[in-house]
């Protein structure tokens, strides 16, 4: 199995387990928590690869959507024993931002891609797939929360990928950099609240 196969699997694995959670705090049925689970572990990598034309990772193997669906069988019979939902939510997708961004961004070397589509495809992977679940479920969007480091943490995670390549380090390297600065980032900003500036209307000037 290749590297790219094993981010693949863990992040669609891992996706699966946030978009049953939410389907959870939805009160969907069985059938909703397959579709939840199923649309944001494999989102972002269907974005990825349509923009890469190459062939689309799960309709090649279809044991993506096996694994996302034990997922969401799994999360449906448990979800009452967790004490806060949602936090786990917020954590299980930071790792699993942490996980799909570097699967992005080998996806993306692998067809000889240039440097700005190497970051776009980390970027495009890690994020699309939750922001599909957030909004087919009516959630606020992770990705468009007021200040929330989110896309960011996937923009810098790709670029580190990028200047650890630049600096003559190897790929299994510079991948486990990228998850590094991408999970970092945003568990700084669930446990510490690091956040970006927001724009604050003003009155127009006369």
């Amino acid at each position: 199995m290749t590297a790219l196969a094993v981010l693949d699997y863990a992040s669609v694995f891992i996706f699966a387990l946030t978009g049953a959670l939410v389907a959870s705090r939805a009160q969907l049925d069985l059938v909703g928590f397959v579709f939840v689970a199923c649309l944001t572990a494999v989102g972002g990598g269907t974005v990825r690869d349509v923009i890469l034309d190459r062939g689309v990772f799960w309709v090649a193997e279809p044991s993506f959507i096996m694994v996302a669906t034990a997922a969401a069988f799994f999360v449906f019979f448990t979800a009452h024993l967790l004490e806060s939902r949602l936090k786990a939510i917020f954590w299980l997708d930071a790792v699993a931002l942490a996980v799909a961004v570097p699967a992005g961004v080998a996806a993306a070397l692998g067809m000889n891609a240039l440097w700005p589509v190497v970051v776009i495809m980390g970027v495009a992977t890690g994020c699309f797939g939750g922001l599909m679940r957030d909004v087919v479920c009516n959630e606020v969007p992770l990705v468009l929360k007021q200040g929330e480091l989110y896309v960011t943490c996937a923009l810098a995670g790709a670029a580190s990928s990028l200047a650890l390549l630049s600096l003559g380090q190897p790929l299994g390297l510079a991948l486990i950099g990228c998850a590094a600065v991408t999970f970092g980032l945003r568990a700084g900003s669930l446990a510490f609240g690091w956040r970006l500036p927001v724009y604050k209307s003003r009155p127009p000037r006369r």
